[in-house]
């Protein structure tokens, strides 16, 4: 510390050594800085200097440190910049050389895949090539031994006879005439379509005479008759209208007789015509009674045996509604059963049988044997026995209160005017026909009208005399309808008519109300019956039903459809196979000849009749039970059979005795454009579908730029004349499959729903087989019928919104079924479907089966369709109690059978079972 202070101070106290040390230090400063000034600044200058002097002491073109111009610069920098682009680009190439090496490498692969393939290709051909000549020989073996087996006939050429032919030889006598001696067969070919000529009754000699209600009634009839035709010269049968007359009788038989001789197709003998007298006020006319009619069959109510041919003369019922149709809502119902008397009968027997044998008449005169006995009399005294008894209540009269209607002798006459017999009849169980004590007289117009009346108002006949002729007895299955109880025994009326079911009772009762609609109603049903009698036994087969015309709306397809996962996307279910091949339509009219020999006695069910009555459809249906029967039948078929299999074999294909078909979509829709295209869409890819027929119900075409969907089947666009839900059910030509999927534009189904209908269909052809069910209620407070959607395992009806059904039911709905349900379906714009379930289960008496247990099938976010409406259900309401009216009963039956896949919702892959679950 001290040592430090003197050093500051100058050492030991040295005051001149302190100064030179502070100069010495200046210097030092002074000469470092001036050093380094010199080396900054002359070291380069000399530098340069001496690098200028040696680059000028060498070559000029070996300068390395001189200075150079900038051009020079310039170009050394360059190259340095090619130097580099050059070994990038080398590099680059080194690449593409060893890609080019790799990819030749692989060409060289590939091309000998390639000419692997082509060998594949060219050995496949072969193969293909070997197996189509496989099955076109296959194919020629099969044709050969389904000509061999069952060979299909062309038509024959038809062969039209002389004009003035003469026919068969006379039978021996005229009253033994039978279609095998006095019907020439030779003028109604099998392929003729039985051409009928009817001769116009203005025209007729006998003209005058003829009732004018009656006339303008058959005049009528004959002009929309689908046989009648104006060419008389291929006439297979000559109709001729001879009564009823006006009374009193202006023409004598012989008149008569000369005047129908005189005809211009007669023929001498009247072969192939047929007289029809339709009895309508009077019940005594019997034209034909004393005239020689040669082998011109006759067609009226009332017979004599002695004039009666039987198998060659027609027995038919009397006109009572000439003009008018009847009024279905006067229709008495067909329920209760049991109404307020077990039986009735009002009568009153002018002449008894002795006094009628001791009349001469020419007929009765040719009659051998003792005269029958008279069994009126233990009649009368059995039935007041039993409305003495107190037993059940009935009503027997035996006297008129008022003056009977004139009748034959020994026939019961009629009392009262109609409107009372009816009111009487109403309140019958069960109505007695007593018939004529004559028994050489077979029928009569007022047994015919007792018959008549019964069967128009619910009252089962009982006919008391087992050799009467009932109308049309030879076609029609009267056992089902009516008792015909031989008159010894009346007795045990009493006793069988209590023996009976409600279940027979109401059976009987809806069989008579069918053929009371069907053959006796108006003079068309009853000129249409007489016809198909004729028909049928010369096994002529029926004329093709008309179908409906569809008028093809244009539209543009170019719309390539998309698939929506929800509809197709049924993991590893194998659906079937979607056909790439032409649509295949259902075989038509395979069943021409045969159904007139199977079916004469018994149809697909015994509410149409034992005899095709309307011309028949191309699909004509059979009953499962009847197709045993019949294995070339092109209608209900059992489905049940075929190769077997389960699993994937079992998916893959159909099966069963058909097992190839297709179906027909038939979708309705009004001015819903995007919500049809989004419908449409989702069809496409869907197995065995034939086409798609879209029923456009607006009068406002589609829009001229719609894009419809390409779908890879035809979509037929077809315009209606009106708004109508009923033109859903229309027969259009363009369907050419019996299976019909009726759908509407908002349904939202999947593909694997709509193939699991389309198999459960296959099994119950005869039935309506959809996916939303609904039922009917009694309404105890209100005494009527409700319709409910409620969800139930009870159901009724299947909504045809999404739903299938044979093209049978078409026909029958648009022409068969009454207009007034159909009215009433345009009236509410509402209830199509319910009128459907109504007419096939009064038809097959089975309920529909509903597939699947969705009880909706809407899309979602669709615009709102009619039954979103709050009267909806009441205007249903409305229609099923309307419905119930018309038919008479209440034809839906419960059900509840439902039937599901077992794998609708657990996806399998395919080499698992696949089965139904009926539930």
């Amino acid at each position: 510390m001290t040592g430090y202070t003197m050093l500051r101070n100058g050492g030991v106290g040295n005051g001149g050594q302190t100064w030179m040390l502070r100069w010495s230090n200046r210097i030092r400063l002074t000469w470092l800085s001036f050093t380094l000034f010199i080396i900054l600044v002359f070291f380069p200058l000399i530098a340069h200097y001496y690098l200028t002097t040696l680059d000028e002491a060498d070559e000029a073109g070996k300068r390395i440190f001189g200075p150079r111009a900038g051009n020079e610069l310039c170009e050394v920098k360059h190259v340095l910049d090619l130097c580099r682009i050059r070994e990038s680009v080398s590099e680059e190439l080194l690449q593409l050389e060893a890609k080019r090496q790799e990819l030749n490498s692989e060409i060289a692969k590939l091309n000998l895949k390639i000419e692997a393939c082509k060998k594949s290709i060219e050995n496949a051909k072969q193969d293909l090539l070997q197996l189509k000549n496989v099955i076109s020989q296959t194919e020629h073996s099969y044709k050969e031994l389904m000509a061999q087996n069952q060979p299909k006939l062309s038509l024959p050429i038809r062969l039209l006879p002389e004009k003035d032919d003469v026919g068969l030889p006379p039978p021996k006598l005229l009253r033994s005439c039978r279609l095998h001696n006095c019907f020439d067969y030779s003028r109604c070919p099998l392929t003729s379509g039985f051409p009928v000529y009817v001769y116009d009754s203005d025209q007729l000699a006998f003209g005058s005479y003829l009732d004018p209600l009656v006339k303008q009634a058959f005049q009528a009839t004959t002009r929309t008759n689908v046989y009648v035709t104006e060419n008389a010269d291929i006439a297979c049968l000559y109709v001729i209208l001879v009564g009823e007359m006006q009374e009193p009788l202006g023409l004598r038989p012989a008149e008569l007789e000369q005047q129908l001789y005189s005809l211009p197709h007669w023929r001498t003998d009247g072969h192939n015509h047929l007289l029809i007298n339709l009895s309508w006020k009077s019940n005594t006319q019997n034209l034909l009674y004393n005239v020689s009619t040669g082998r011109a069959m006759v067609a009226q109510s009332t017979f004599y045996a002695a004039q009666y041919r039987p198998g060659f003369d027609i027995v038919i019922s009397p006109l009572v509604h000439a003009m008018s149709e009847p009024n279905f809502l006067e229709i008495p119902p067909q329920v209760p059963v049991k109404r307020k008397y077990l039986f009735s009968f009002q009568g009153e027997k002018i002449e008894s049988l002795r006094s009628s044998l001791q009349e001469a008449r020419s007929f009765e005169e040719e009659m051998e044997g003792d005269p029958p006995a008279d069994y009126d009399d233990r009649i009368i005294a059995t039935l007041k026995a039993v409305q003495d008894s107190k037993l059940d209540q009935v009503l027997v009269e035996f006297t008129c209160k008022n003056q009977p209607k004139p009748s034959l002798p020994t026939e019961w006459a009629l009392c009262g005017e109609r409107e009372d017999r009816l009111e009487l009849l109403k309140l019958s169980t069960f109505a007695l026909i007593i018939t004529p004590g004559d028994p050489h007289l077979v029928i009569s117009a007022g047994c015919a009208t007792r018959l008549f009346e019964a069967l128009e108002v619910g009252a089962i006949p009982v006919v008391l005399g087992e050799q009467v002729q009932l109308p049309y007895q030879d076609v029609l299955r009267w056992n089902e309808a009516a008792l015909v109880v031989p008159k010894p025994r009346v007795t045990e009326v009493h006793f069988l008519l209590r023996s009976l079911s409600d279940s027979d009772l109401l059976a009987m009762r809806r069989q008579g109300r069918f053929l009371w609609e069907t053959y006796f109603s108006t003079a068309d049903s009853i000129f249409n019956t007489v016809l198909a009698v004729v028909r049928t036994r010369i096994q002529i087969p029926a004329a093709p039903i008309r179908e409906e015309a569809a008028v093809e709306i244009p539209h543009r397809s170019g719309k390539a459809a998309g698939t929506d996962p929800n509809m197709a996307d049924n993991g590893d279910l194998d659906l079937g196979p979607v056909e790439t091949e032409p649509p295949y339509a259902s075989p038509k009219y395979l069943r021409n000849f045969t159904l007139t020999a199977t079916d004469l006695y018994r149809n697909w069910n015994s509410a149409p009749g034992p005899f095709h009555l309307f011309p028949h459809t191309p699909f004509d249906p059979v009953l499962p039970s009847e197709a045993k029967f019949l294995g070339s039948g092109t209608g209900f078929r059992p489905i049940g059979g075929g190769a077997g299999g389960s699993g994937k074999e079992f998916q893959a294909a159909l099966g069963g005795n058909v097992p190839r078909e297709q179906f027909t979509v038939v979708m309705l829709t009004y001015e819903r454009e995007e919500v049809l295209m989004n419908s449409l869409e989702r069809l496409n890819g869907l197995p065995y579908l034939n086409k798609v027929v879209v029923v456009w119900n607006s009068p406002k075409l589609p829009s001229e730029d719609l894009l419809w969907p390409d779908i890879g089947v035809p979509i037929m666009v077809v315009r209606t004349e009106k708004n109508s839900l009923n033109n859903r059910f229309l027969p259009w030509n363009e369907i050419e499959t019996e299976a019909i999927l009726s759908i509407d534009d908002d349904a939202h189904l999947r593909h694997d729903e709509i193939m699991f209908g389309f198999r459960v269909w296959r099994e119950a052809r005869d039935r309506i087989v959809g996916f939303p069910g609904r039922y009917h209620a009694w309404d105890i407070p209100h005494q009527s019928w409700l319709y409910n959607s409620n969800y139930s395992c009870e159901l009724s009806m299947v909504l045809t919104g999404a739903a299938f059904f044979h093209k049978y039911y078409a026909y029958l709905y648009s022409y068969v079924m009454p207009q007034a349900i159909r009215d009433m379906v345009d009236e509410y714009i509402n209830c199509e479907d319910i009128a459907m379930n109504f007419l096939v289960s009064h038809i097959t008496r089975k309920p529909p089966i509903k597939v699947t247990s969705r009880w909706t099938f809407r899309c979602p976010g669709c615009p709102q369709a009619l039954s979103h409406d709050d009267s909806h259900f009441h205007e249903r309401h409305k229609c099923i109690n309307f419905f119930v009216k018309v038919y008479g009963y209440m034809p839906l039956l419960y059900t509840q059978f439902r039937v599901d896949s077992v794998l609708f919702k657990t996806r399998l892959p395919h080499d698992k079972t696949k089965c139904f679950k009926f539930i």
